[in-house]
């Protein structure tokens, strides 16, 4: 998983879960959408959104769940707007890791991903209220992992764009994974636990770094989802390699682990996560033949 924060920063269920939560929206808006004509269109973009987001590991389909849930995005009320802005927020963020990396349409993709990530949490009248004034108690009134998660992934990635813009939001980001670890740590394959883990490792001290914490939480992703590969990756990207004090990769930590961590990934099956594991899978071997190059085996 890419992540923000300079080299921190490079990135739920089971699918059927979220074809079930497409569903009950579609049924909801049936109630409560202003017509029946609304309501039925709002269904069938759900519907062909929910097939294309099954099938996100190719680069036209991805395209054209963004597509659908931009197209139902207007039809809805307000308080049903969220699922759908999560979902945006996601596929922004997955959407650049069909692309070399560190590219103006990546930074672009990640603004948006972080706008509807925004919109999200601001759909809470609590984190709303208190956004401006204390940023650390609004994100206190969210229940919602997904908006936490994508929109503090969408944001950490924009520090590669402007470390010291990065500098001065580092703490805020860092506060919605401790919320998302708070509401539900096992979110999205232990999601939160691996990015701050990742965070901590890489951050310098006067910026909250922790490199012995960071690992805790790396080995508790992997604890919580052992079968979400990217868990596996992330642990030998941060605790196998050592960083410079601008997050680039500088040297090795521990090249035992490093191989161990990544040859699993390789041979594991894809399972119940279809796009990660495929990334996971694609970001080992570009980990493993740079540990091959770096140490001469």
């Amino acid at each position: 998983m890419r992540h923000g924060i300079g080299g921190f920063l490079s990135r739920l269920r089971r699918g059927r879960f979220f074809l079930a939560a497409g569903a009950l929206l579609a049924a909801a808006l049936a109630l409560f959408s202003p017509t029946f004509a609304d309501a039925a269109s709002v269904a069938d973009l759900l519907a062909e959104a929910d097939v294309a987001f099954a099938q996100r590991f190719s680069f036209e389909a991805i395209n054209e769940v963004i597509s659908h849930y931009q197209q139902c995005l207007p039809l809805l009320p307000p308080q049903s707007q969220s699922f759908v802005l999560d979902r945006l927020s996601q596929c922004c963020y997955e959407l650049t890791t069909f692309s070399p990396g560190n590219t103006p349409e990546d930074k672009d993709l990640f603004d948006r991903g972080m706008a509807y990530g925004m919109r999200s949490l601001r759909l809470n009248q609590g984190f709303s209220r208190l956004e401006k004034d204390d940023f650390a108690e609004a994100v206190k009134e969210v229940t919602d992992p997904a908006a936490i998660l994508w929109t503090a992934n969408n944001w950490g990635a924009l520090f590669g764009y402007n470390p010291l813009q990065g500098m001065v939001d580092v703490g805020k980001v860092k506060v919605l994974y401790e919320r998302g670890i708070e509401l539900d740590e096992g979110y999205w394959g232990g999601s939160f636990h691996n990015a701050l883990g990742a965070m901590f490792i890489t951050l310098p001290s006067v910026l909250g770094g922790d490199p012995q914490q960071g690992r805790a939480h790396l080995e508790r992703a992997i604890v919580l989802a052992p079968d979400y590969l990217e868990n596996h990756v992330v642990y030998a990207q941060y605790w196998g390699f050592t960083y410079d004090l601008f997050g680039k990769i500088n040297g090795i930590r521990d090249l035992s682990l490093i191989k161990r961590e990544l040859q699993f990934v390789i041979s594991a099956p894809i399972g119940d996560w279809p796009f990660w594991n495929r990334e996971a899978k694609r970001e080992a071997e570009a980990l493993l033949q740079k540990s091959q190059e770096m140490s001469g085996t």
